[in-house]
């Protein structure tokens, strides 16, 4: 843990709920009466959330797989020194939906095979992982539909197809499998309520 605090990453591919259990811990917690910092990425921080238009938004084949390493890169180390650090360092629980893992399997192996050049960026210039990371898993089918029923702009990924999403899900549970001390699969197919439950679950576990 980092400063006192708690760093909480949540992962997973398009429309697996990830956004909507970071939201329900986050509510949980600070009714529990603690510091809670809930944020997200690409984005979280002002300049941070410019970037993420660039790259949610517009042709799939707007940036190439490297340009994008570098963008999200750039937004992660804006996003890192001006809000998650200060959070951390005052003892909050900071809860980001995405890290540095979405980019290691996004870019690093669902779009292009640069996984070493994500890595090496990353201990670089951001140097930081979370505490605990919960893989949000889902079928990705159903992640695919879900993400299309959203609506709204940010569909650059999701316009992929299905291909990308089972690279993506593949990559996540191989890393789950990589580090397993950190990343924890939660089985998304069950009901909200229930995910829920099992997240607050395992982050009691690890909270100071």
């Amino acid at each position: 843990m980092s400063g006192g605090g708690l760093f909480v990453s949540f992962e997973g591919i398009d429309g697996s709920g990830k956004s909507t259990q970071a939201r329900r811990l986050a509510e949980a917690l600070r009714a529990a009466g603690r510091d809670v910092v809930l944020t997200r990425e690409p984005g979280g921080s002002a300049g941070a959330e410019q970037i993420r238009k660039l790259l949610l938004e517009g042709a799939g084949e707007r940036w190439s797989p490297e340009t994008e390493v570098l963008l999200f890169t750039a937004a992660r180390r804006d996003h890192l020194e001006r809000v998650i650090a200060p959070a951390l360092a005052r003892g909050a629980v900071v809860i980001s939906d995405r890290f540095a893992d979405s980019t290691r399997i996004y870019q690093g192996v669902g779009r292009a095979d640069l996984r070493p050049l994500v890595d090496e960026l990353h201990r670089l210039v951001i140097a930081q992982e979370p505490d605990l990371t919960l893989l949000i898993d889902i079928d990705p089918a159903t992640g695919l539909a879900r993400a299309g029923a959203r609506g709204g702009g940010e569909t650059r990924f999701e316009s992929f197809g299905l291909d990308l999403q089972e690279r993506l899900r593949a990559g996540f549970l191989a890393l789950a499998r990589e580090a397993p001390d950190r990343v924890v699969v939660i089985d998304g197919a069950h009901e909200v309520q229930a995910v829920a439950q099992e997240v607050a679950r395992v982050v009691a576990t690890r909270l100071p």
